[in-house]
């Protein structure tokens, strides 16, 4: 007789890595985080990151990586929706259903955009590509609602959630989010309800 008990398969070494790294990078910060704790974290030991990734930029890129592939993802979600304005509101309340943990940590892409915005050597560039997915990805849906007026509402929808991000991350106040959240999709539908 076999035991028929399904086996959950271990993440292999690179994808424990990665993921260990985004959780690290985006608790700790990129510059108090090193290879070891991120071996730690993995259950990897440390000499075998270097089989993975030669440096710790290397490590950082892949969380970079990582992050646009699941803004992808999420936006391909939220794409389904009928309606242009149902999707941006289903956009924003992303961050609303994460309100505890940007409340004590930031938004996961804006902190890290944030800390490698003080470098130079590229890696700043390539760490704004999350965001920078969900900009293009909001001026298109607001071509759709309010076509003149496109960039300028994509830009205010970003930084609407990206500064309630930072004042709850600030406050400790994930209220501040919810709130924030709120206002975005009063704003949508309002949008929504005035002829273009």
């Amino acid at each position: 007789m076999t035991d028929s008990t399904p086996v959950t398969s271990r993440p292999g070494k690179r994808d424990r890595l990665v993921a260990s790294a985004a959780d690290l990078l985006h608790r700790n910060g990129v510059s108090a985080t090193t290879i070891a704790d991120i071996a730690h974290a993995a259950d990897v030991p440390v000499g075998n990151v270097y089989y993975y990734f030669k440096t710790k930029d290397d490590l950082v890129r892949a969380v970079i990586r990582t992050q646009a592939d699941q803004v992808g993802a999420m936006l391909g979600l939220v794409s389904a929706l009928p309606s242009p304005a149902g999707r941006l509101k289903a956009l924003v309340s992303q961050w609303d259903q994460m309100r505890d943990v940007v409340a004590r940590y930031g938004c996961p892409f804006g902190t890290l955009v944030s800390e490698l915005d003080r470098r130079d050597d590229g890696i700043d560039v390539e760490a704004a590509e999350p965001i920078q997915r969900i900009l293009d990805w909001t001026e298109t849906q607001f071509r759709h609602l309010t076509p003149r007026h496109a960039r300028e509402n994509a830009i205010a929808l970003v930084a609407g959630v990206q500064g309630g991000a930072l004042l709850a991350n600030s406050m400790r106040d994930p209220s501040l989010m919810t709130g924030q959240v709120r206002h975005l999709e009063r704003w949508i539908d309002t949008l929504a309800a005035t002829p273009n």
